[in-house]
């Protein structure tokens, strides 16, 4: 078992990748809080806080124009805010995560799976051992 490279409240850049259909590749990049940590699955649970840059590039890499590029799929980009994922210690290293496209569009349920779990089912992640979980007593040590 690692031990969590992360404390509870700390906040923290991630950055999505996806292929989009026509070849491109849209990069996101967001802060997410820190809200539980699971050391024997070595996973944190984030919220997504802020989306604070993307860009959208060929599939040689080259900068879309801002004219060229897929409104429809930024659009999705941004109510991405706010929703709560699982991710491993080593997400939280900066590195691109490449995500399937269905991950972006909902017909996957990696966004918003962790955001429809029901009330009783919440009420008990307190419950899990190993699973360190943000309460109202938390102290902001301002390392962010």
């Amino acid at each position: 078992m690692t031990e969590s490279p992360q404390k509870i409240g700390k906040i923290i850049k991630i950055q999505f990748v996806w292929r989009i259909p026509d070849g491109d590749l849209l990069r996101a990049v967001f802060t997410a809080e820190i809200q539980k940590i699971d050391q024997l699955s070595e996973k944190f649970v984030v919220e997504l806080k802020n989306w604070l840059a993307g860009r959208q590039e060929s599939a040689e890499g080259k900068l879309r124009p801002t004219e060229e590029v897929s409104r429809d799929n930024w659009a999705l980009v941004a109510r991405l805010v706010g929703q709560r994922i699982s991710l491993s210690f080593e997400a939280s290293d900066g590195r691109p995560l490449l995500l399937r496209y269905e991950t972006l569009t909902g017909e996957h349920n990696y966004f918003h799976r962790l955001n429809e779990l029901p009330p009783a089912v919440k009420l008990k992640l307190e419950d899990i051992p190993n699973v360190e979980v943000r309460g109202s007593d938390s102290v902001d040590d301002g390392d962010h």
